[in-house]
Order: C-alpha cells, then sequence, then structure tokens
C-alpha cells in the first residue's frame, strides 16, 4: 500500500463512521506527517545533518588547537581579524561559537543542503514514480505542494537548530561560558545571550525560505531529482557570485542571499532592525513568486510517470 493511501486511514472500531471520507484538513495534516517522515528517514538527510552538526566541532576544534598558546585566533597581529566577525570572541565566551557556526554555514553548507532537500521534493517523486499515486488520493495538488514546501522549511529549522546546538555543545565543552559582549560593546547577561542565539537561529531559518521556495520550483520543471537539485544549487552560486560583484551594486538588495548574514544586528544594543527586517520582506517576497510559479506550474503539469 502505497504512502498516499495510508496518510489517513481511518480505524476499523468507528462502524459506520469510518466509511465517510477524511476532510481536507485531515488529509493535509496526513500528506504532512508522510512528508516529515519520508524527508528525515532519507538517509541523504541524515548525511547532510550529519555534517552540518560536525562543522561547528570542526571550528571549535580548529580555534582551540591554535589558540593553546595563548596567541589569539589568527596568529596574532592584524592577521587576528581576518576571520568571521565572532571568531576571535569564541575563547573568551563559547557562546560565539554558535554565532560563528552560523555564519559559516549560511553562505554555504545550509542553503546547499536546502537546496538538495527543496530541490528533490517533487522531482524526485516523479523520477521514482510515485508521484501518480499521490496525486490520485484526494488531498489535492495545491496541498501537496502545500505539504512539501511545508516539509522543507521544517528541515531549514532543523539544520539551523543542529547546527547552533552542536556548535553551543562544543563551545561549553571546549571554552568557558559567560557574560556576552555585543558589537556595541555592552555586556548582557549569558541567560540573554542565549535567547539572542535562539532568535539568531530562528532568523537564519526563515532567512532560507526564498531558498526553498525557488528550489520547489525549479523541482517542479523537471522529472529528474538530481538535475533539480543540481540546477537549484547552481543557482544559489550564480546568485551568490553576483551578490559579490560591485558593478552590479544596484541589484544587490533584490538578491535573496544578500542579506542572510544580517542577522549579526541581533547582537547590536539595542538592537538593530532594519537590514533583518529587510532580508526577512525579501525571503517573502521570493517565497510569495516562486510558490506561486510552482503553484501554477505544478496544477497544470500532466504527471505520466
Amino acid at each position: 500500500m502505497s504512502r498516499a493511501e495510508t496518510a489517513v486511514r481511518p480505524s476499523p472500531k468507528e462502524g459506520p463512521r469510518a466509511r465517510r471520507p477524511p476532510s481536507r484538513k485531515l488529509w493535509t495534516l496526513g500528506l504532512f506527517r508522510s512528508e516529515l517522515t519520508i524527508t528525515f528517514r532519507r538517509r541523504r538527510t541524515l548525511a547532510l545533518l550529519a555534517v552540518l552538526a560536525a562543522v561547528p566541532v570542526l571550528i571549535g576544534i580548529a580555534v582551540k588547537i591554535e589558540t593553546s598558546d595563548g596567541s589569539p585566533v589568527g596568529g596574532g597581529g592584524d592577521g587576528g581579524g581576518a576571520g568571521p566577525a565572532f571568531l576571535t570572541q569564541i575563547t573568551n565566551n563559547g557562546l560565539f561559537l554558535v554565532f560563528a557556526a552560523l555564519a559559516a554555514t549560511l553562505p554555504v553548507f545550509l542553503p546547499m543542503a536546502v537546496g538538495v532537500v527543496a530541490g528533490d521534493a517533487v522531482a524526485g517523486e516523479a523520477n521514482a514514480g510515485t508521484l501518480r499515486y499521490l496525486l490520485v488520493a484526494p488531498a489535492g495538488r495545491t496541498r501537496l505542494l502545500l505539504a512539501k514546501y511545508a516539509s522543507t522549511m521544517v528541515f531549514c529549522l532543523v539544520a539551523t537548530l543542529v547546527v547552533a546546538v552542536s556548535a553551543l555543545v562544543t563551545g561549553a565543552l571546549l571554552f568557558p561560558l559567560g557574560e556576552v559582549t555585543t558589537i556595541s560593546g555592552t555586556r548582557i547577561g549569558l541567560g540573554d545571550g542565549l535567547l539572542r542565539a535562539v532568535l539568531i537561529a530562528a532568523v537564519v531559518a526563515a532567512s532560507l525560505a526564498g531558498l526553498a521556495a525557488i528550489g520547489l520550483f525549479v523541482s517542479t520543471l523537471t522529472n529528474s531529482g538530481i538535475a533539480a537539485m543540481a540546477a537549484t544549487v547552481g543557482l544559489l552560486i550564480t546568485v551568490q557570485i553576483l551578490d559579490t560583484i560591485p558593478q552590479l551594486h544596484a541589484i544587490h538588495p533584490y538578491l535573496f542571499p544578500h542579506y542572510w548574514l544580517s542577522f549579526a544586528d541581533l547582537l547590536r544594543e539595542p538592537v538593530y532592525w532594519d537590514e533583518v527586517l529587510d532580508n526577512l520582506g525579501l525571503q517573502a517576497l521570493y517565497a510569495a513568486v516562486f510558490g506561486s510559479a510552482a503553484w501554477a506550474r505544478f496544477t497544470t503539469k500532466d504527471i505520466t510517470a
């Protein structure tokens, strides 16, 4: 029996009520649970999460080894500030490993993982021959697409939390924890710093909403999961290159990765919200545009596989 048929199954004990067709709400929740199960049971997904969890550990060990003789990160002198903005603070407070790890993974590792999951969402089902059977269920194409996007966004949140928790544990084991010195130079308590870390993780996860919608749209254009994943990741790399070309500064504010690192403003005192809100607004715009494009394509697509 396919997972489309088992998404919502009435209990045989329900008697005559079992013959009633399940409501749309139940079908949507059933599809969502099914998509989450399928996504997080895949070995590819678990491998991506393992790699993301390993990045903070490697950063923490590298910083610990480099500073074991008392020298600052980067070897001292002017080179000490050449790394990420938070890297030099890790030895004083392990909580900064969370911020440094998110800053290191957001430009490359996190979006590539999201691109793989989003790109495979529809195309992978079509390639495996299961998409047609999913569409036989009365859930409808729109709810199926919404379930896939929602499960992709859950993956964005889980992937971000994996990085943050791994960094927090590694930082606590290798370095001291204490008051946090903000970018503005003021000091806040450890509890407040942890709350800022949770807020930053949420903003980083939301920053991937636009890319998730783009990947889902690309996934509706082909029946090859590998092609969809490669196209999504290739588009990500291309846009990031465009964002570094000074001659194209006029279009930079409209590129979805442009404000990704604005989460650093959440470590200011008071918090500087302008670019953070610009980032969230831009992600919402991309999600609306490419989500609508994915819906238009998917609801009219001829599923013959």
